[in-house]
């Protein structure tokens, strides 16, 4: 059975970990970098440049998978094609799509062209050098920085660049850098329950970051100011010198099919066993797949149920390859934690029963700290 794993993220790595060898698998997988980016510590590589990547090549020792290094160009699901920017055209028996997602703007005018992201280990590096710059004592621009979205990435970067802040201006005697949250939602982090998120805003508060909700981003421009709605109806235009847009992602636009639909954020829509219905045999993980639970809900597009959908791809393709029956995708939600810059953070861990225990401060931290320990070794 020839197998192929597009995409080395949460979804595609903890398949491809999973797989052991067999004697009816031939596993391919291709991704454009040898490495594997742990997404949800980007924040601390843009503040404090901390590495963020495991090398492919020593996670695939030992298993069914031989990785090629390939920038996929077009998944075509009607002649079973998958083909690469100045590389090979490959075929597959087996498809696992786990292409991940890019940065949403929603078509905000001058946003894309103007704003920075927060996806990869190359945005993570500009928004490092970018930071450190506004210390240098030759700097002239604009030192304020805008972070746009509220959401998990958004507080997360702005806490990590807040405690960043901190220590660069002590270190050079220069006043810190104003830094805005602006958020077009009544609140930031909706996902969060209201206690938590008040915790989560006085932190913020305490960092002297200026929290802008009911403000929605209308245009950007090229020096790194942007133009906002605001409360009243009006229009105020906040003056920074880089604006850094988190406020959502889409699925990546490569695979194609006449029979192919599309979900919201360009999601590919999936069964409970994470299959194309029009395409048997086609699977899509993590942020491109767009899949409802037992209950009929929406998956949410996350690194744990991401993590999730990899490994049981791989107990469903080692079930085939032995000829036995597979089953569908349950997942499940362990919690969820979010970062507030050093030892801090808050957040959640259920608990039996479909009850709930919130932490805060120093031992949130460390279940996140614990949590993102064990993703790393359960690809080893």
């Amino acid at each position: 059975m020839k197998i192929l794993i597009l995409g080395a993220g949460y979804a595609g790595i903890a398949a491809a970990t999973s797989l052991k060898p067999h004697a009816n698998l031939d596993v391919t997988l291709i991704d454009r970098n040898p490495y594997h980016t742990v997404e949800t510590r980007l924040h601390e590589a843009a503040a404090h440049r901390t590495k963020v990547t495991l090398p492919l090549a020593p996670l695939l020792q030992g298993t069914a998978v031989k990785l090629d290094l390939a920038q996929v160009s077009e998944v075509n699901l009607d002649t079973g094609e998958v083909k690469t920017n100045g590389g090979p055209t490959y075929t597959y028996d087996k498809l696992v799509v786990g292409l991940g997602s890019v940065t949403n703007f929603f078509r905000i005018p001058g946003l894309a062209e103007h704003a920075a992201e927060l996806k990869t280990t190359e945005d993570a590096d500009a928004i490092y050098a970018h930071f450190n710059r506004l210390f240098e004592p030759n700097y002239t621009g604009n030192r304020d920085v805008v972070i746009g979205g509220a959401g998990l990435t958004g507080v997360e970067l702005i806490t990590e660049l807040a405690q960043r802040n901190q220590q660069l201006a002590e270190k050079h005697g220069l006043k810190p850098v104003k830094l805005y949250l602006v958020e077009a939602a009544p609140t930031i982090l909706p996902i969060v329950e209201a206690k938590l998120r008040s915790e989560v805003e006085k932190v913020l508060r305490d960092y002297g970051i200026e929290i802008l909700t009911n403000h929605k981003i209308l245009e950007g421009h090229s020096d790194g100011s942007i133009t906002v709605g605001t409360p009243d109806g009006g229009k105020r235009r906040i003056e920074a010198g880089k604006t850094v847009w988190t406020g959502g992602i889409m699925a990546r636009d490569l695979v194609k099919g006449e029979k192919l639909e599309k979900g919201p954020g360009g999601r590919i829509p999936v069964d409970r066993t994470l299959q194309v219905p029009a395409y048997p045999g086609v699977y899509v993980l993590g942020d491109m797949a767009f899949g409802k639970d037992e209950h009929g809900n929406p998956m949410p597009p996350n690194a744990q149920l991401a993590g999730q959908q990899g490994r049981y791809m791989a107990e469903q393709l080692l079930a085939m390859a032995n000829g036995k029956p597979t089953s569908e995708f349950m997942p499940y939600t362990q919690g969820e934690f979010i970062s507030l810059g050093g030892l801090n953070a808050v957040g959640w861990v259920t608990l039996p029963g479909d009850k709930k225990m919130s932490l805060t401060g120093p031992p949130a931290h460390l279940m996140k700290r614990a949590s993102e320990t064990r993703w790393v070794l359960s690809l080893k």
